[in-house]
């Protein structure tokens, strides 16, 4: 697949453009964190939830989930049993069975099926930017109307931080409404730790203007991996980077710059 947008390459580069080289152009691999994982294997048992009959989608049945599921994860990557080993993994699923009781404190599965979930979105936008990834979940009412749902496992954000959140949830809208037509009528983060929900309900002028905010986005990425400048900034979330060696603002060195991809994969 080509190279494209998606929320968090677009938070990477809004705030260090160095971070999203590394991470888009250079393809550098990340550590894995036990939160990162926890989240993984949370949104898994909620994505297969759904395909159990009304009835079985009670919280008993989806914390039996949860170690078939590992089971699974560890088939895939064997390195996820040393991240979260034999001795720390009973507390590692009694914080994922926290995650889903938080989930079905929010909401009652047992009343709808979902139109889709963990659906792969992948378009170009009509002002040229294209645009990918995976919305955790799309409802549609019988009335027609839809709502897009994104399930956060980690804590809700003060206000004033809420921004990458809130950007996210923009970008699916948009590109939900370019490949269907339809307004999404309501955006839910659903944070299952707090069991609290954020809630948006865009209009077709909020979301045009967000579409010209990304073409701008992109004609900087653009303009950034054609010189290859990509610079680094200095953020309140540098000391969680892992790609101090590479930065100069830590002292660090980056490797040679392998070019613009343009429509090489990603």
């Amino acid at each position: 697949m080509r190279i494209a947008l998606s929320p968090s390459r677009a938070s990477d580069y809004q705030r260090c453009p160095l971070q999203y080289r590394l991470k888009a152009i250079d393809k550098i691999p990340e550590p894995k964190t036990v939160a990162q994982v926890k989240g993984t294997l949370v949104h898994k048992v909620l994505e297969d939830l759904f395909e159990l009959p009304k009835p079985e989608r009670t919280y008993p049945k989806a914390v039996k989930m949860l170690k078939p599921r590992w089971a699974e994860m560890i088939e895939k990557d064997e390195a996820l049993a040393e991240l979260v080993p034999e001795d720390v993994l009973l507390d590692f699923l009694i914080e994922c069975r926290t995650l889903l009781r938080g989930y079905f404190e929010m909401e009652n599965p047992l009343g709808f099926d979902p139109r889709s979930r963990e659906q792969f979105v992948n378009t170009t936008l009509p002002n040229g930017v294209p645009v990918r990834g995976f919305i955790d979940r799309i409802d549609v009412a019988p009335t027609g109307q839809v709502r897009v749902v994104d399930y956060k496992t980690g804590k809700k954000p003060k206000p004033q931080y809420a921004g990458d959140a809130k950007f996210q949830m923009r970008f699916y809208a948009l590109v939900y409404w370019r490949l269907y037509g339809v307004i999404p009528h309501q955006l839910r983060l659903m944070y299952l730790k707090v069991c609290d929900s954020l809630y948006m309900q865009p209009s077709k002028e909020e979301l045009e203007y967000f579409e010209r905010d990304l073409l701008e986005l992109w004609a900087k990425i653009e303009r950034d991996g054609q010189s290859g400048e990509f610079e680094a900034t200095k953020n309140a979330l540098c000391g969680w980077c892992s790609f101090h060696e590479y930065c100069p603002e830590q002292g660090g060195t980056p490797p040679e710059y392998p070019g613009w991809p343009g429509s090489a994969a990603k």
